[in-house]
């Protein structure tokens, strides 16, 4: 699976890392065990826990060419991530 970011052009870094993720963490979400389903505009939302323990909502678009383009991905808190962590609990 080859997994690209999109860059911020202010920054020069990815997207993501604005909101203080690590590259690292969206790829823990994407590989591992998360909640998949549409989002706007031909984009999927990955929700999942990163190895680190964080909960993170991952926004990305697959390619014609077989790539996934991470648009952003940020924090679950509130409300979002207890409902996730209720979904994880039914589905064990």
């Amino acid at each position: 699976m080859i997994v690209r970011f999109h860059i911020d052009p202010e920054s020069g870094l990815p997207h993501c890392e604005t909101h203080g993720v690590w590259p690292e963490e969206v790829l823990d979400v994407l590989r591992g065990p998360s909640d998949q389903g549409p989002g706007r505009e031909g984009t999927r939302i990955a929700e999942g826990q990163a190895r680190q323990g964080r909960y993170l909502r991952v926004v990305f678009k697959h390619n014609d060419d077989g790539s996934i383009l991470v648009i952003t991905a940020y924090d679950l808190s509130g409300k979002s991530r207890a409902a996730y962590r209720r979904r994880r609990r039914r589905k064990l």
